[in-house]
């Protein structure tokens, strides 16, 4: 799904004026979080899993790091990243463009509770010179999420604090 196609998505929800677009590479979260200015923390990276049942995207905190042991609890199984190469055919975003809004067939959306701590996160918008500006709420809206999921580890508090350490 390209850039475009997300904005229209993102319409019907009435955030299709909130996709920002830039000159340079948003494609990682260092970079995403260059280009608009924000702490990395800030940046809500979209990963994609391999699971016995296909695809499961998980969306969380630029500074959070999967738990093998949390998303094995969650989701019956160990973290395994998509390979690069099955990325675009199972979520329907190109590497570097992954998001959440209007993913292939059935996929399962999740989001990580270390984005709760930020009333404005960053999602890409489908390419890797894009993202969009939205609060948790609206994020749960468009990305149609089946639930909060607690996977993930080693994020930051906003007071600067370690959340979780292994």
């Amino acid at each position: 799904m390209s850039l475009e196609k997300v904005i229209e998505y993102l319409v019907p929800y009435g955030y299709g004026d909130k996709v920002r677009t830039f000159d340079s590479s948003s494609a990682t979260v260092a970079l995403a979080a260059q280009a608009l200015g924000v702490r990395e923390a800030m940046i809500a990276k979209t990963l994609s899993f391999l699971t016995k049942d296909g695809c499961v995207i998980v969306v969380a905190a630029g500074d959070a790091r999967v738990n093998n042991g949390k998303f094995k609890a969650q989701f019956g199984e160990k973290a395994r990243m998509l390979p690069h190469e099955l990325v675009e055919e199972m979520t329907g975003h190109p590497v570097g463009g992954v998001c959440p809004f209007g993913v292939k067939g059935e996929v399962p959306v999740y989001l990580d509770i270390s984005l709760k701590r930020f009333d404005i996160i960053y999602p890409a918008a489908g390419n890797d010179h894009s993202a969009v500006e939205l609060t948790c709420d609206q994020l749960e809206r468009a990305s149609q999420a089946r639930g909060w999921v607690d996977v993930c580890k080693d994020w930051v508090e906003n007071t600067g604090e370690i959340q979780e350490k292994d």
